[in-house]
C-alpha cells in the first residue's frame, strides 16, 4: 500500500510544479500575484482531490488507520520536498519559504497541506473503502 500511495504522491508533485508553472506563467501577470496564489492554492487543493479520489482504490488502504498513514506519508514528502527544494535548488531563506504559511498576509498555502493529509481518507470514505 505504501510503494502505492508514494507512486500517486510522485504524480501529486509533478501536478503541484505544474500548477506553480501556471500560476507564475499565465495567472499571476493576469490576475496579479496575491489572487494568482489564491486560486492556484484552491485549484491544487481540488487536484489533490481528484487525484486522490481516482487514486484511492489502486492504493486499497484496509482501513482508517491505514488511509491516515497514506496521507500523513504524502504531508510528510510534501514537506521535505518543498523545504529540501526551496532551500537546496530555489536557494530560497528560511523567511521566503515560510512566507507561504502566513495567514495573516492572505497566504493560504496550509490549505493545501490540510487537503495532502486527509485527501486518502476522505476519497477512501467517500468511496466506501474504508
Amino acid at each position: 500500500m505504501f510503494l502505492r500511495a508514494f507512486l500517486v504522491w510522485l504524480g501529486l508533485m509533478f501536478l503541484a510544479i505544474g500548477n506553480g508553472f501556471l500560476r507564475e506563467s499565465v495567472l499571476s501577470p493576469t490576475m496579479g500575484v496575491d489572487r494568482a496564489r489564491v486560486v492556484s492554492t484552491l485549484l491544487l487543493c481540488l487536484s489533490i482531490f481528484v487525484v486522490a479520489w481516482l487514486g484511492i482504490p489502486w492504493i486499497a488502504p484496509e482501513s482508517t488507520r491505514n488511509a491516515l498513514l497514506a496521507g500523513g506519508l504524502w504531508l510528510g514528502l510534501t514537506l521535505a520536498f518543498e523545504f529540501g527544494f526551496g532551500r537546496m535548488v530555489a536557494r530560497k531563506s528560511w523567511d521566503e519559504l515560510l512566507a507561504d504559511y502566513d495567514l495573516s498576509r492572505g497566504r493560504i498555502w496550509p490549505l493545501v497541506l490540510v487537503a495532502t493529509l486527509t485527501a486518502p481518507w476522505l476519497t477512501a470514505q467517500l468511496r466506501g473503502l474504508i
